[in-house]
């Protein structure tokens, strides 16, 4: 099981961003589980939706309790969002990525524990919840990924979203990391973002209320069945999710392509 959540070539590329295992006292203590037995037990949580108490340690190694422990230590350490980015460089590396017609939206879901970034969902009779903030290239691939409360306006988050596309390699030429054209429903239809897109280049594009951009990449996140509701409490542990799941995503386009096998780099090249 451990080989079908975490392929070979995911795991050489995870191996490129995990940092090291801390050493272990000279007294011995209990054995460290292999990070690619830990890395398939948290795969198996976002996929599953299980928690991590239902997590069936005969399969994986680690119990429930050791895969939360390194899931939250590596959220801290940012490897999630590392990861993702590692896979849109090899996308951007093939010309996988398509930037002519980027789009940007979100989805709500509850906050059954409320915690950070959460607040009164105004679609949902005002129970709590909280947003992912999407922006996707043209065929659905996520680029940038972003949360706060439910009752947070989906034009607050176009800024930071742009701004948080990470420099992803190109086929040829120079890095890129700002699209052609950002579609957009009217809920981000106001002046200052046009003309703030303007600025730097961005043409804007901003469909009637209602109609979802991304509908696709939407369908693909309810595949990561963690993220069917919020479970964490602590704000970086549900982007943490989300960042997974955007990986994922990214990662089976990356495996599309008969033969393919992502390339290798130097560390010190990212």
């Amino acid at each position: 099981m451990v080989e079908r959540l975490v392929p070979d070539e995911l795991w050489r590329l995870f191996q490129r961003v995990v940092p090291e295992a801390p050493s272990r006292p000279q007294g011995g203590g209990r054995r460290r589980h292999g990070d690619r037995e830990v890395l398939a037990a948290i795969v198996f949580v976002a996929t599953s939706g299980f928690t991590w108490q239902q997590l069936p340690a005969a399969s994986f190694g680690p119990s429930g309790a050791t895969a939360h422990r390194r899931f939250a230590e590596w959220t801290r350490a940012r490897m999630w969002a590392k990861l993702h980015r590692l896979v849109l460089d090899e996308l951007g590396s093939r010309g996988d990525l398509d930037w002519s017609r980027c789009a940007i939206d979100s989805v709500n879901m509850r906050a059954l524990k409320k915690g950070d970034l959460t607040g009164p969902n105004p679609v949902d009779r005002g129970k709590y919840g909280s947003k992912i903030h999407l922006i996707t290239e043209r065929t659905g691939l996520p680029l940038s990924v972003g949360i706060s409360g439910a009752n947070v306006h989906d034009s607050q988050a176009l800024v930071p979203l742009v701004k948080g596309i990470p420099p992803i390699r190109s086929r040829r030429g120079p890095r890129r990391r700002r699209p052609g054209k950002l579609h957009a429903d009217k809920g981000y239809d106001y002046r200052h973002l046009r003309q703030w897109l303007s600025q730097r280049g961005i043409q804007h594009r901003v469909a009637r209320k209602g109609v979802d951009t991304i509908e696709r990449t939407m369908a693909w996140l309810a595949g990561c069945r963690r993220l069917h509701r919020r479970y964490e409490r602590k704000a970086e542990h549900f982007l943490g999710f989300t960042s997974l799941a955007c990986t994922l995503i990214c990662y089976r386009r990356l495996t599309k392509r008969p033969g393919s096998t992502p390339t290798r780099q130097s560390p010190s090249r990212r």
